[in-house]
């Protein structure tokens, strides 16, 4: 589909619009190619590429501040809450289940996702942004005030509705303000305040143990993240009135429609049974993964086996489902996405990236080290965050050379070959007296690699898709990314749940053996040295069985990332420069394009940066 298909500059396209809104079936979702016809592009797709052509360069400025602004109080965030739910889990007794809230975020997250940029493209970025932040201010109330674990858990749902569907919006935005030179270094924007939230995070985090509890720790977020999110609401709004002063403005697709209308369109155009679907059948095959092991019976427990099962069927389901052109005639997993292979390389590279990382570096390695390594928890989170910097350096470091080079691929390879060495380093430097120095080294290497990665491979899937299906790639890509961590997350809690029980009940002396379960559920009481000294029996033991089963979790890992580098060269070495650069209206850049109209050629107007 050309970019400008389905902006209505008069009455008559207004007219054609309304009359296609009532939604069948059974009409072929000619959506999803590029020469489908104008009625074919969903109204949030309409509104963002008229919104685009009122676009002002101040206007433009103030959004990326904004949007700037709200990454600086979620990367902050991000940094303290990790170094919260460590305290809250073990405030319930239950720091083993650590990887199931885990589990519970991938899950959410992967979901997330595709109804979040659906929402986008069919209400409008505006509508979508306002239902993330909603989500995730509920998401911090809940966290603060959970009583248990069951409720904490449960209030990742929001928490993790909120900030992914923040991020998947953040990377449209970017998609629909920028050119394919430039949208890498944008997307890169959202990631530079970890360079200093990396580091304030864990003293943060500290200070607000000391002075009061776990439970500030959320609370504050649900204050700051709504003020925060203003200035990006007044500029879009804004932005909307001036698109519909100039003419550029898109009716309602509901306008003059019955409630039943309404209802059957929204059923259809965010696929919510294939969501329904997806979800489910995600849920049911991870959580047993975390869960078994600390259920009645393990696995031999019913309801264990019975999750399985469904989740199975329902997995089998879920592809029959979405390339049903009568039952998900808008799939938000579009078939046809799945011919570029490309596409295909860059979601399976972001699957097995993500869930190397949730066996490595997350959710246990900080664990890892106040127990074993005698790192106070501010030192632990220090190295683990050094992925973070590390990471976000060269993701702008690299977005600065796809700018200037016009080509992704090769750092893509780079990128590989750097994360699974790194992978390979912390297997081997996994020993008990291993230094700081080697310990922080490892970091960066694993860090430079996911940041070459992961910057290139999405904008290699973005440039793979149309105008129309930038929104469904990006978010199938993040979706999978998010489904790998979650796997991760699942793998690394049955490894940790099965074998460190089991190796504490066999290396810990007679005397101690009664306190297993105390010392597995709580990380201050396994971590404290005073009550199990160094040297003392109890010591030797409990780090013998961490440091065993933490050697399972990287080799698994080291297992994981082995097959990204093969994948690289799958991918199309795509000259950015030279390609339909798949936006319209005022967008940040320096290229030109023509493009059909109305019988003539017209140019684009880029402003250069």
């Amino acid at each position: 589909m050309r970019p400008d298909d389905g902006v209505p500059h008069n009455e008559t396209d207004r007219g054609n619009f309304d009359k296609d809104v009532d939604y069948n079936p059974e009409q072929s979702s000619s959506d999803t190619d590029d020469s489908s016809s104008d009625h074919s592009t969903q109204a949030g797709v309409k509104r963002i590429e008229a919104v685009s052509k009122a676009w002002t360069k101040t206007s433009l400025i103030i959004a990326y501040v904004a949007l700037l602004l709200i990454a600086n109080v979620t990367s902050l965030e991000i940094q303290v809450t990790g170094v919260m739910a460590r305290y809250a889990t073990s405030a319930f007794v239950l720091h083993s289940l650590l990887s199931t809230i885990y589990v519970v975020q991938g899950v959410v997250s992967a979901v997330i996702k595709p109804p979040m940029g659906k929402i986008a493209d069919v209400f409008g970025r505006l509508e979508a942004f306002s239902i993330s932040i909603a989500a995730y201010t509920i998401g911090y109330c809940m966290q603060a005030g959970s009583g248990n674990v069951q409720t904490f858990a449960g209030a990742q749902i929001f928490w993790a509705a909120g900030f992914n569907g923040l991020q998947v919006l953040q990377q449209i935005f970017v998609a629909d303000t920028t050119d394919l030179l430039n949208r890498a270094l944008f997307s890169t924007l959202f990631d530079v305040p970890f360079l200093w939230t990396t580091w304030a995070g864990p003293e943060v985090a500290n200070s607000i143990l000391t002075t009061a509890t776990w439970r500030w720790g959320y609370a504050i977020w649900a204050i700051i993240l709504p003020v925060c999110f203003i200035p990006l609401a007044i500029s879009l709004f804004m932005n909307q009135r001036r698109a519909k002063k100039l003419g550029f403005d898109v009716p309602s697709p509901f306008r003059g429609r019955s409630a039943f209308q309404v209802a059957k369109n929204i059923w259809f155009d965010l696929d919510t049974f294939g969501l329904l679907l997806f979800a489910a059948a995600v849920a049911l095959i991870l959580l047993p993964l975390t869960l078994a092991p600390n259920a009645s019976g393990g696995w031999s427990n019913g309801s264990m086996i019975a999750m399985l099962v469904v989740g199975g069927v329902l997995l089998l389901a879920f592809p029959l489902w979405e390339t049903s052109k009568k039952l998900a005639p808008k799939a938000f997993f579009p078939p046809n996405l799945f011919k570029e292979r490309t596409i295909i390389a860059g979601v399976l590279i972001a699957f097995l990236y993500f869930m190397a990382f949730y066996m490595s570096v997350f959710p246990y390695f900080s664990s890892y080290l106040q127990i074993v390594q005698h790192k106070s928890q501010v030192t632990a989170d220090y190295i683990t965050r050094t992925f973070t910097f590390s990471s976000t350096v060269s993701s702008i470091v690299v977005s600065l050379i796809i700018k200037y080079t016009a080509h992704y691929k090769y750092y893509v390879t780079f990128g590989a070959a750097i994360y699974l060495m790194g992978m390979g380093l912390m297997l081997a430097y996994r020993t008990e007296d291993a230094s700081v120095g080697t310990l922080v080294g490892t970091q960066i290497a694993v860090g430079i690699g996911g940041g070459f990665l992961n910057v290139p491979v999405q904008l290699g899937v973005q440039a793979s898709a149309s105008h129309q299906q930038v929104a469904a790639a990006t978010t199938v890509w993040l979706t999978l990314l998010e489904v790998g961590g979650a796997v991760g997350s699942a793998v690394s809690g049955a490894i940790w749940s099965t074998y460190i029980p089991a190796k504490l009940q066999l290396y810990l002396p007679a005397e101690n053996l009664a306190d297993y379960a105390t010392i597995y559920g709580d990380l201050t009481v396994s971590s404290d040295y005073i009550l199990y000294p160094p040297g003392s029996p109890a010591r030797i033991a409990i780090n013998r069985a961490y440091q065993e089963t933490m050697r399972y979790l990287l080799i698994g890992a080291l297992c994981c990332a082995a097959p990204i580098l093969p994948l690289t060269f799958f991918l199309k070495n795509y000259k950015l420069d030279e390609m339909d650069q798949k936006v319209v209206g005022n967008v940040i850049g320096k290229a030109e394009r023509k493009e059909r109209a109305s019988g003539q050629h017209q140019r684009w107007k880029f402003w250069k940066r």
